[in-house]
C-alpha cells in the first residue's frame, strides 16, 4: 500500500472515530431516541444510476435530501425509494459522500449500523399482471419497477441492529393471507388473477422487514414497508386491495404470536410477541380521510388496541401548502397540517400518507413533519422530495 493509501486509509479510521465519539455524545445528551422515515425519492429509471451518482458528492436532490436528516437527526431511519444495490455499495457511497459531510450548514451525522435486502420491485413474474398480452412489463413484476431493485428501502440506525434476527417477509404470497383481498373482474366476478398468478404472485410490493433494534434497556422491533399505492390500475383496483393487505400484514403480525399464515423468508411463522416493543414506519400509501384508499385501509394500524396513535405528527408548512395550492385540497376532509406529501393539487391533493406508529408500551415525547412554511429554515430543501420526513420522540 502506498504512503498516500495509507494517510487516507488512516484519516478515513479518524474520521470515523471522532464521528462515532460525537454521536455517542450526542445520543447521551438526549433524553428521547427518534425514530423517522422518509420517502427519499432517491430513486432512478436505469439500474446503477443512483449508485453512480453517489459516488460523487454534487447531486443536489441527495444534498437537499441529507441536510434533512442532518437537520432532524433520528437515531432510526427509514428511507423508502432508495434504490437497491448488492452489498449495499449505495448506502456506502451516500454515508461517505452525501450524510458524513456537512449540507447547507449541518452537521454530518454518522449511522454506523444499516440494513438493506432485496425488494420485490422489478422482479419480473414472467406473467402478464396488467392484461396488456405482454408479460415483460414494469406492472408485470412482483412489485412495479423497471429493474429489480427500483424503489428500494434502507434502515440507519445509531444503535446496533441485532442482525441475525432480522425477519423479512418479502415472498409471502398473497393468496395465504387469510381473508385475502384478491382482485376481483368488476364486469365478471371472476378472479382478476389467473391461476397461475395467484400460485406466484407475492403480497408485499416491495418487502416487509422485522428489525430489531438494541436500544438501552430495550430491544424495539422497527417494522418498515412501503406498500404499493392504492392507484394505477383499473376498476378491479387491484393496487387499493392489495395496499390493503400490505397494511394488515402489520396489523396482523403484532395482534398475535400465533399466526400460522406469516411465514418469513426462512421458514419461520408467527406474529411478535404481545410484550414486544416495535415501532411500524414507511411510506403506507393510505390516508385516514381523503385520496383512493380501499376499506379504510389504514385505520386497521390507527385504531389498533398495540398502536399508541395519541401523537399525529404536524406541520405549519403542510397547513400553509394546503392553503396556497388549493383546488383538490379545498375538498378534502383530513387536517391540513397532518399531510406528509405534496401530490397533483388538479387531482389529488396532499395527504398523510407517511407513518411512524409506536407501540402503546412506548411513551411519546413529541412529533413533527418537517415541512417548513415559505422564510422558514430548511424551505428550501423540501422540493428534493414530493414526501416528508416524518419523526416521533420515545422517552427513553
Amino acid at each position: 500500500m502506498s504512503l498516500i493509501n495509507l494517510r487516507k486509509t488512516g484519516w478515513i479510521v479518524l474520521f470515523l472515530l471522532l464521528s462515532l465519539t460525537g454521536a455517542r455524545a450526542e445520543q447521551a445528551e438526549r433524553p428521547f431516541i427518534r425514530f423517522a422515515t422518509f420517502n427519499s425519492s432517491l430513486n432512478r429509471s436505469k439500474a446503477g444510476a443512483l449508485l453512480a451518482e453517489l459516488k460523487r458528492p454534487d447531486s443536489r436532490q441527495a444534498q437537499k435530501v441529507a441536510a434533512i436528516i442532518q437537520h432532524l437527526r433520528p437515531d432510526v431511519l427509514l428511507l423508502n425509494e432508495f434504490d437497491y444495490t448488492p452489498e449495499g455499495e449505495a448506502v456506502s457511497a451516500w454515508q461517505t459522500n452525501y450524510l458524513g459531510r456537512g449540507q447547507a450548514g449541518q452537521q454530518p451525522i454518522l449511522y454506523q449500523y444499516t440494513y438493506t435486502a432485496p425488494v420485490n420491485t422489478g422482479v419480473p413474474t414472467g406473467v402478464d399482471l396488467n392484461r396488456d398480452d405482454k408479460a415483460d412489463g414494469p406492472q408485470d413484476a412482483f412489485g412495479f419497477g423497471r429493474f429489480p431493485g427500483q424503489y428500494g428501502m434502507v434502515v440507519l440506525s445509531r444503535f446496533p441492529i441485532l442482525q441475525q434476527k432480522i425477519r423479512t417477509f418479502r415472498k409471502l404470497k398473497w393468496r395465504d393471507m387469510p381473508q385475502a383481498h384478491l382482485p376481483l373482474d368488476p364486469q365478471t366476478g371472476a378472479a382478476w388473477l389467473t391461476p397461475q398468478a395467484q400460485e406466484l404472485f407475492r403480497l408485499s410490493s416491495k418487502s416487509h422487514w422485522d428489525v430489531p433494534i438494541q436500544l438501552p434497556g430495550r430491544t424495539v422491533h422497527f417494522l418498515a414497508s412501503h406498500p404499493t399505492p392504492p392507484v394505477f390500475d383499473g376498476p378491479e383496483d387491484r393496487n387499493g386491495k392489495r395496499n390493503h393487505d400490505e397494511i394488515r400484514l402489520w396489523a396482523d403480525y403484532i395482534r398475535s404470536k400465533s399466526t400460522p399464515y406469516l411465514r418469513d423468508d426462512q421458514g419461520v411463522s408467527g406474529g411478535l410477541a404481545a410484550t414486544a416493543d416495535f415501532v411500524i414506519a414507511g411510506d403506507l400509501n393510505a390516508d385516514p380521510h381523503d385520496g383512493d384508499s380501499f376499506g379504510r385501509a389504514i385505520w386497521q394500524l390507527l385504531n389498533h388496541p398495540r398502536v399508541n396513535a395519541t401523537f399525529t405528527p404536524s406541520s405549519e408548512g403542510a397547513k400553509e401548502a394546503s392553503k396556497l395550492q388549493g383546488r383538490a385540497n379545498q375538498t378534502q376532509t383530513g387536517k391540513p397540517e397532518h399531510d406528509t406529501a405534496d401530490f397533483n393539487d388538479r387531482s389529488t391533493g396532499n395527504l398523510r400518507i407517511d407513518y411512524v406508529l409506536p407501540s402503546t408500551s412506548l411513551p411519546i415525547v413529541s412529533s413533527g413533519v418537517f415541512w417548513p412554511a415559505q422564510g422558514e429554515p430548511g424551505h428550501d430543501w423540501i422540493d428534493a422530495s414530493d414526501h416528508r420526513l416524518v419523526w416521533i420522540d420515545i422517552r427513553r
